[in-house]
């Protein structure tokens, strides 16, 4: 369980179920002197083996004095609900809507990575008045630009009964699976990643159920060609990017941003840095993130 100073756990609940997100509710981040009427930012979290809010935890505190700050485990993974079912797009972009509903009174700036950052981009296409403004982290639908991610050989493989759950149990729900993806595959260096990493994403990954989420993201089933959609984003949108990250390279970004440029008005690459720049430099990223605030309130 994530447990930051200032911040406790709530939930809603969804068509899909429960869904249990964090919020700064007491000293330091709220007192009397706290306005009442501060704008959200909300974090979401992108997917993998282990995923959650903890993806974003070196960050969203650094906010929380200044807005109202909350960030969700979505349908699937950490300590929300975790359906059995084979998951789909629609199922993700309904309750991402769904919690921007029930959880935000004005329009909110959304803080997402990779696959999640492209369904929200979705969901700002079809519900343009939930949002202020966008700032994506790597936002990809891995099979972007005529690419098909669920014909990989890997994809192909986890798309076998039983081989599935059995790769799950032994090679990714384990303190040395998870440490070997995070260290070979999502950092740029293997040296900044450490052992409550890893501990966190572990404790997620092995919540009862979790394998059904994992899997169905594996296997391609939440994959899609986002740029066949980008042209049609209106919400203000600024784009980082991991130069070094291994699944969807900086090239796919400059891309999205050259065909919707009225939407997408800030691109900046990050040298040496991987998939998830809120992990592995956190400061960087905070940094950046109030760059983007201030320019895409203007």
């Amino acid at each position: 369980m994530l447990q930051l100073l200032g911040f406790e756990q709530r939930f809603i609940n969804t068509s899909l179920g429960k869904m249990v997100y964090n919020s700064a509710t007491d000293t330091p981040w709220q007192d009397r002197s706290t306005k009442p009427d501060r704008e959200t930012l909300l974090f979401l979290h992108g997917f993998g083996g282990g995923s959650s809010a903890y993806e974003w935890s070196k960050v969203f505190p650094a906010f929380a004095a200044e807005y109202r700050v909350i960030a969700p485990d979505l349908i699937g993974w950490g300590e929300s609900e975790h359906p059995q079912r084979n998951y789909k797009i629609e199922d993700y972009l309904t309750t991402i809507r769904e919690f921007i509903e029930q959880t935000c009174t004005g329009r909110v700036t959304v803080v997402a990575s990779s696959l999640t950052a492209a369904f929200v981009i979705r969901v700002a296409i079809s519900h343009p008045d939930l949002f202020k403004s966008l700032i994506l982290i790597s936002p990809a639908g891995l099979s972007d630009f005529g690419q098909d991610y669920s014909r990989s050989f890997f994809a192909q493989l986890v798309s076998v009964p039983l081989v599935d759950r059995l790769l799950y149990s032994t090679g990714i729900a384990t303190d040395a699976g998870i440490r070997s993806f995070l260290e070979q595959r999502q950092f740029a260096y293997s040296n900044r990643v450490y052992q409550e990493l890893v501990d966190a994403y572990l404790q997620s990954a092995q919540q009862p159920n979790a394998e059904y989420a994992a899997l169905s993201f594996v296997r391609g089933d939440l994959c899609f060609d986002l740029s066949l959609y980008i042209q049609q984003l209106t919400t203000p949108t600024a784009i980082i990017w991991g130069q070094k990250s291994q699944f969807t390279g900086p090239e796919i970004g400059r891309r999205f941003a050259e065909i919707n440029p009225q939407a997408i008005r800030y691109f900046q690459p990050l040298e040496n840095v991987g998939l998830t720049p809120q992990l592995e430099l956190p400061a960087v990223t905070i940094g950046l993130i109030r760059k983007f605030l201030t320019l895409l309130d203007g």
